[in-house]
C-alpha cells in the first residue's frame, strides 16, 4: 500500500468445464499480468479452478483431486510471487464437501474460506453438492501438501501494511444477514466476492445497487468476480461480471458477454475509508460486540508474507489505475439537473424559513456583478416568487468603488433591472476617503487598510439600510472563500444569513450557469453568462488605464479548481498534505478536460498557501452567520468543523516543504 492506495484486481478466466489444467493455465496467466501491474490482491470466481456448472461431477473424487492438483501447481507458480491470490475450488473436509475460496501468496496457503449461504431455488441446486461452513466444525486437514485448518469462524486476512481483508462467495452477500456485514465489523477494509451468477432479465441492474449498498453500508471496498465465458449454457448463462465499489461508488467494472478473458484494476483508498468509519459514529456503534457475541469465538487473524522485491508502480506514475476526480463539488452530467435543484431548494428553503421567522418580506444584499452575489440574488429571487412577495422587496445595492469596473457594474445594474427588484446605487468613494483621513492613512497606498475599508464601509451602509427598511442582509462569500479567508473580518465576512456559506466558488459558476440555461429569458440569461465569464476579483484596487479589473483572485491565492480540490479531501477525509499531493497530480495531469493542468511546482505552491491560510484564518470562521449546508463539506463553527484560531500550522507547512 502506497500513501493509503492498494492496488486490486478482479479477474474473470476463460474456463473449461470440469478441465482443471487449462483453469489453471488461465489462472496463472492472469496472476502474471497482475503481478507486473503492482496489483496486491486479485480475486477470482467461484469455483474458477473446475468451473461452477460441473453439477453431478462434484460428486466425482477425480475432479475433486485434480481441483486439489491444481492447487499444488499453483502454489509452486505462486512461490516467487508477492501477489496475494484467491481462488474458487470444492474441497472435501471429512464427510463434508465445501464451496471454497483458498488464499495464496509465495507459495503458501494463508486460508480456506467455506460458503456460508448455499442457494437452493430456481436454476440453483448448490445443496445438493455442497454442505454450509455452518454445517462444519473448526479441522486441521492436509490440502494440497500443506496443513491447515478449515474453520467456520470468521477470518481476516491482514497484509503487512495492516489492511484487513474479509471474503464471501457469491450467495452470501444475497443473504439478509450477509458475513461482509460481520468482517467490516470486525476490521475488514476490503471484501471480496467470489461469485457465479447467471444472467436475468433485470438482474444485472439488481446486482449493481446490491454491491454498491453493500458496499456503501459497511464502508468498505467490494470487489466482485463472477464466472463468465466457457462455463456451461445447459440451461443458463453466465455473463462475467466484475466491479470494484469504494464506499457505494463503481470503480471499475468489466465487460459484460465477452468471449475472452478479462481483469479489472483499480485501486482502493484505504485511508478516507478508515476515515469515513472513524467519522461515523453509527458504524463505530455497531462495532460494540453483544453479550451474546462477546461469548462466540473469535475471529481468525491471518497474516500474509512481507512482500520482497516488488518494483512499485505508483512510485513509476501516480495512482495509474485510479481516476481521481479534479472537480469534486461539481455533480455528474447525468446528475446536474436534479443536483442544482436540491441546491436551490435548500438554499431558498433556508432563506424563506429566516424570512418568515423574523416576520420580514424584504432583504439587502449587495450586488457587485460578480458571481457570488449573483447568485445570492438568484436565490433572493427564487424564495420570494415561492412565498409569493413581491420582488421589490429584494433590495439590491451596488456600491462602486475605487477598484469597480466598467463590466461588473454594467452587468449589476443591468442585472437588476432584468429581474425587477429594487435597485439602489451608493458609491463609497467619499465616504471611505473621508476615513482615510480620518485614519490618517495614505490613499495612494493600496494595502490591506486600503482594501478592508471600501469592504467594511459596504457592509456598514448594507446593514444601516437595513435597520431603516426593516430587512435581513443577506451574505453573499461563499465555502472557498471562508477556507481561504478570502473575506474582510467584519466587512463581506459577515450578514444575517449566508445562503452561499457552503457552497464553494467552483460550484457557484456552475449553479449561476444552470439557472441562465433553464430558468431565464434570453436577456437576463445573456448577463448570466457573461457574469460567469469574468475574472474573479473582490475590485478593491483601481483597474488598469483601459478600466479593465487588474486585481484577479486566482493570481493572488491560486486558482480556485485547486483549492476546491484541497478543501474537499483535506474535510471530508483529513487529508494530509502529502496525500493531496498525490491526488492533486493524478487529477490536473491533463486527462479531465473540465480542469486545468498544474506541474508539481505549481501544485506544491498552492497547496502550500491553502495549508498556511486554513489554519491562520480559522478567526474568521469561528464567528459566521448563520446559513444552510448544502453538500457533505461545510465550515460551520456550529456543526461541521470545530477548530481552535490559534491551532499550529507547523506540521502541515513541513510536510508542503518536504514534497
Amino acid at each position: 500500500m502506497k500513501n493509503g492506495f492498494i492496488t486490486i484486481a478482479a479477474a474473470i478466466p476463460s474456463v473449461k468445464v470440469a478441465d482443471c489444467q487449462y483453469n489453471l493455465h488461465q489462472i496463472e496467466n492472469q496472476i502474471a499480468q497482475a503481478e507486473g501491474k503492482g496489483v496486491e490482491i486479485i480475486v477470482f470466481p467461484e469455483l474458477c479452478v473446475t468451473g461452477y456448472s460441473c453439477q453431478d461431477l462434484f460428486r466425482q473424487n477425480l475432479l475433486i483431486e485434480r481441483a486439489e492438483n491444481a492447487v499444488m501447481m499453483l502454489l509452486d507458480f505462486t512461490r516467487k510471487l508477492d501477489i496475494i491470490s484467491i481462488v474458487g475450488l470444492p474441497i472435501a473436509v471429512g464427510n463434508l464437501l465445501l464451496n471454497c475460496a483458498v488464499v495464496v501468496q509465495q507459495g503458501d496457503i494463508l486460508g480456506i474460506v467455506p460458503k456460508t449461504y448455499l442457494p437452493n431455488y430456481g436454476e440453483f441446486y448448490e445443496k445438493r453438492w455442497f454442505a454450509s461452513s455452518q454445517d462444519l466444525h473448526p479441522t486441521e486437514i492436509r490440502f494440497a501438501g500443506k496443513k491447515i485448518v478449515v474453520t467456520p469462524a470468521p477470518q481476516l486476512f491482514r497484509t503487512v501494511e495492516n489492511v484487513c481483508f474479509g471474503i464471501e462467495i457469491c450467495e452470501d452477500v444475497w443473504a439478509p444477514t450477509p458475513p461482509s456485514n460481520h468482517l467490516s465489523l470486525a476490521g475488514a477494509d476490503l471484501i471480496f466476492n467470489l461469485s457465479a451468477s447467471d444472467e436475468l432479465i433485470g438482474k444485472h441492474q439488481y446486482l449493481k445497487a446490491l454491491l454498491a449498498q453493500q458496499s456503501a453500508r459497511t464502508l468498505s471496498g467490494y470487489v466482485y468476480s463472477g464466472c463468465g465465458f466457457g462455463e456451461s449454457t445447459q440451461d443458463v448463462v453466465y455473463g462475467g461480471n466484475a466491479f470494484i465499489y469504494e464506499n457505494g461508488i463503481l470503480l471499475e467494472e468489466a465487460e459484460r458477454f465477452s468471449f475472452s478473458s478479462q481483469m479489472i484494476v483499480s485501486q482502493i483508498d484505504i485511508e478516507k475509508l478508515r476515515a469515513e468509519r472513524r467519522s461515523n459514529t453509527t458504524f463505530v456503534n455497531a462495532q460494540r460486540p453483544s453479550s451474546e457475541e462477546r461469548r462466540a469465538a473469535k475471529e481468525v487473524f491471518v497474516d500474509c508474507f512481507s512482500p520482497e522485491n516488488r518494483t512499485d508502480v505508483s512510485e513509476l506514475q501516480p495512482l495509474p489505475f485510479r481516476t481521481i476526480n479534479p472537480l469534486p463539488f461539481i455533480p455528474k452530467d447525468s446528475e446536474m439537473t436534479t443536483s442544482c435543484e436540491d441546491i436551490l431548494n435548500i438554499q431558498v428553503a433556508g432563506l424563506a424559513k429566516r424570512m418568515i421567522h423574523t416576520n420580514s418580506q424584504k432583504v439587502i444584499l449587495g450586488i457587485s456583478g460578480g458571481l457570488d452575489s449573483t447568485l445570492a440574488l438568484l436565490v433572493c429571487v427564487q424564495t420570494f416568487d415561492k412565498l409569493g412577495y413581491n420582488r421589490k422587496g429584494i433590495i439590491g445595492v451596488t456600491m462602486p468603488g475605487f477598484g469597480t469596473s466598467g463590466r461588473t457594474y454594467k452587468n449589476a445594474i443591468a442585472l437588476m433591472d432584468s429581474l425587477g427588484i429594487t435597485k439602489k446605487e451608493i458609491g463609497i468613494a467619499k465616504a471611505v476617503t473621508q476615513h482615510f483621513e480620518d485614519i490618517g492613512h495614505d490613499p495612494t497606498i493600496h494595502d490591506v487598510t486600503y482594501e478592508n475599508s471600501q469592504a467594511r464601509e459596504r457592509t456598514q451602509i448594507l446593514m444601516d439600510l437595513s435597520n431603516k427598511l426593516g430587512g435581513l442582509v443577506v451574505g453573499t462569500g461563499d465555502l472557498s472563500e471562508l477556507a481561504l479567508g478570502w473575506a474582510t473580518y467584519n466587512g463581506d465576512h459577515m450578514s444575517m444569513y449566508g445562503v452561499n456559506a457552503s457552497i464553494p466558488k467552483t460550484l457557484v459558476g456552475y449553479l449561476v450557469r444552470y439557472i441562465a440555461m433553464e430558468k431565464m429569458d434570453k436577456n437576463t440569461k445573456d448577463i448570466l453568462l457573461d457574469v460567469v465569464d469574468t475574472p474573479i476579483s473582490p475590485e478593491l484596487t483601481p483597474p488598469d488605464q483601459e478600466g479593465k479589473i487588474q486585481q484577479k483572485t486566482e493570481d493572488l491565492v491560486g486558482p480556485y479548481e485547486l483549492h476546491d480540490f484541497f478543501l474537499y479531501h483535506f474535510l471530508r477525509f483529513g487529508c494530509r498534505p502529502e496525500r493531496l499531493f498525490l491526488l492533486a497530480k493524478r487529477a490536473f495531469d491533463g486527462s479531465n478536460q473540465k480542469a486545468g493542468k498544474y506541474d508539481d511546482a505549481t501544485i506544491k505552491k498552492w497547496l502550500t498557501t491553502f495549508s498556511r491560510r486554513f489554519f491562520s484564518q480559522q478567526f474568521k470562521r469561528s464567528c459566521l452567520p448563520d446559513g444552510p449546508k448544502v453538500g457533505s463539506v461545510s465550515l460551520s463553527p456550529r456543526g461541521d468543523w470545530r477548530m481552535p484560531s490559534d491551532a499550529s500550522s507547523a506540521s502541515w507547512l513541513a510536510e508542503c516543504e518536504a514534497l
